[in-house]
């Protein structure tokens, strides 16, 4: 009796844990979860934590949502004017809708991946069709792949329920043949735009220089317009002056301007003046007593 009542309690407990085992489960906090009954989707998204089904007629299927890279293979595209480019690129994809996701790809990551390449591969395809070389070589490749990502998130979204965070160039190559002609032309348009920078700073520098020299004359004009106001005044003042002293004593000042002019015409050697001996020129010369003054 003991041997079979304690049959039945390891039996029990035994029953206990596989129905345990295979009632509860986990989803992990970077996974999402859909619970099946024989194949069909009964519940959606399931978050992270416990969770409990049924067993046997109740499976479960876990999916990784973490953002995920594709390494996608190098690639030939056609610019507008129909170069080529060799372009190697990778892609970071998420799974946002469990469901969709299992629906169209049976929870295989393989399987995604397989049908995420191709449609990267054509709006690549489509991106630098509309584009010419110029204009691909010019602009950052960030930017270039902004549209191509939006668009391809929102198809992607509605046919696999994973969502294209980012598409990233990593390298533009260009053919052989086509690197020569391409370097040629590089160079001949930063030629040509340096050839027009120079003709802009010499066009900057002669009207510079123009200015410089039209100011230049409008202050030299201004300052001999006032050297010679103040010459004026300087000389009308003198004159005011000469006439004042003049007036006070107009003999002396006689005498005085007179010893000045002999200064002057007997300062250097072998001057000559012919004058009438009795020319006013000599009129102090002659005087005894120049100032008039007593005895």
């Amino acid at each position: 009796m003991i041997n079979n009542k304690s049959l039945l309690i390891v039996g029990g407990l035994a029953a206990a844990a596989w129905l345990a085992s295979n009632s509860l489960y986990v989803v992990d906090e970077t996974e999402r979860a859909v619970k099946l009954r024989f194949g069909e989707v009964i519940e959606e998204n399931i978050q992270p934590g416990l969770h409990v089904k049924i067993p046997i007629t109740q499976t479960v299927r876990k999916f990784d949502t973490r953002v995920l890279t594709l390494d996608t293979d190098t690639s030939r595209y056609l610019t507008l004017e129909q170069k080529a480019v060799i372009v190697d690129s990778y892609v970071k994809w998420q799974v946002v809708n469990p469901t969709r996701y299992y629906e169209a790809t049976s929870g295989d990551e393989m399987q995604a991946v397989r049908l995420i390449q191709p449609r990267v591969d054509e709006s690549l395809r489509n991106e630098f069709g509309r584009l010419d070389l110029q204009e691909i070589i010019a602009e950052r490749r960030d930017d270039l792949m902004i549209g191509p990502a939006e668009d391809l998130d929102a198809l992607m979204r509605e046919e696999l329920g994973v969502s294209i965070r980012d598409i990233r160039i990593k390298r533009i190559d260009l053919p052989e043949d086509v690197s020569a002609a391409v370097f040629d032309r590089m160079r001949s348009e930063r030629e040509r735009e340096a050839r027009e920078w120079r003709a802009q700073g010499q066009e900057e520098a002669e009207r510079i220089r123009a200015n410089a020299d039209r100011r230049r004359q409008v202050l030299l004009a201004q300052a001999t317009e006032r050297a010679e106001t103040l010459r004026g005044e300087g000389d009308a003042e003198a004159a005011a002056i000469f006439s004042e002293a003049y007036e006070q004593d107009m003999e002396f000042f006689t005498f005085y301007r007179s010893l000045n002019a002999y200064r002057e015409s007997f300062e250097g050697d072998g001057n000559m003046l012919v004058l009438e001996p009795t020319s006013d020129f000599f009129r102090y010369l002659n005087s005894a007593n120049p100032m008039g003054a007593e005895e």
